[in-house]
């Protein structure tokens, strides 16, 4: 029984990776999409979603077997329950990609109103953040996990830049005000984003110490 549920585990892992690869790689094609005005990679990126989706049906459903028939207990329930968590948060980014997706089809081909520097390196950021998020829970690192909290300042900090600049476009030149709004919304996207793998990182700590950082302020 113990072999079997080891498999399981390990099935698991791998689906979790997957599933985490899948959505990095919609981050990074969403920025190419916004960069090369590739409206055909952005539209493949908001029908693609239910990917994701399914993605965290099955692992879901694999948990919930593991429950059943398995009926684990301290740190093997901690574990499964922290997947469950991971997943719904990887799901949310999936959908907060699909947003991004459906902005720059709206964006369509008009001219940028400013070079891209600070989105990309947000983006970047997030895809760092859900990768080390991921191989922290693989590996059980508790060091990493951590590094992923902190790095979250790094996508805050970028996103108060974006904003900074845009407001004053606006402030330039009125007519920049769409476009802008628009790129702040991609901004404030990515930043959701990076809280996601925040949490991701957070369920990490709590599947290896049992401590979740909300009750670290009770």
């Amino acid at each position: 029984m113990r072999d079997r549920f080891n498999r399981e585990l390990e099935i698991l892992n791998n689906e979790l990776i997957e599933m985490g690869s899948a959505v990095e790689k919609a981050i990074q094609d969403a920025i190419i999409a916004l960069r090369e005005k590739d409206m055909i990679l952005a539209q493949k990126i908001v029908d693609n979603d239910d990917e994701i989706d399914n993605m965290e049906k099955d692992i879901e459903s694999r948990c919930l077997k593991l429950l059943v028939q398995q009926q684990p207990v301290a740190g093997n329930l901690r574990l499964i329950s922290s997947i469950f968590k991971m997943i719904t948060d990887l799901e949310r980014i999936g959908d907060q990609v699909q947003d991004i997706s459906e902005i720059i089809l709206r964006i369509g081909n008009n001219k940028l109103i400013k070079e891209l520097t600070h989105i990309p390196q947000m983006a970047e950021a997030t895809m760092k953040m859900v990768n080390k998020s991921i191989d922290a829970f693989v590996s059980k690192d508790l060091e990493l996990a951590k590094e992923v909290i902190e790095y979250d300042d790094i996508v805050d900090n970028l996103f108060a830049t974006i904003k900074d600049e845009l407001i004053s476009l606006i402030r330039m030149d009125a007519s920049n005000g769409e476009q802008a709004i628009d790129l702040l919304m991609i901004a404030k996207y990515l930043e959701r984003i990076g809280d996601h793998a925040e949490n991701i990182a957070e369920w990490v700590v709590f599947s290896i110490t049992g401590m979740h950082k909300s009750e670290e302020k009770m």
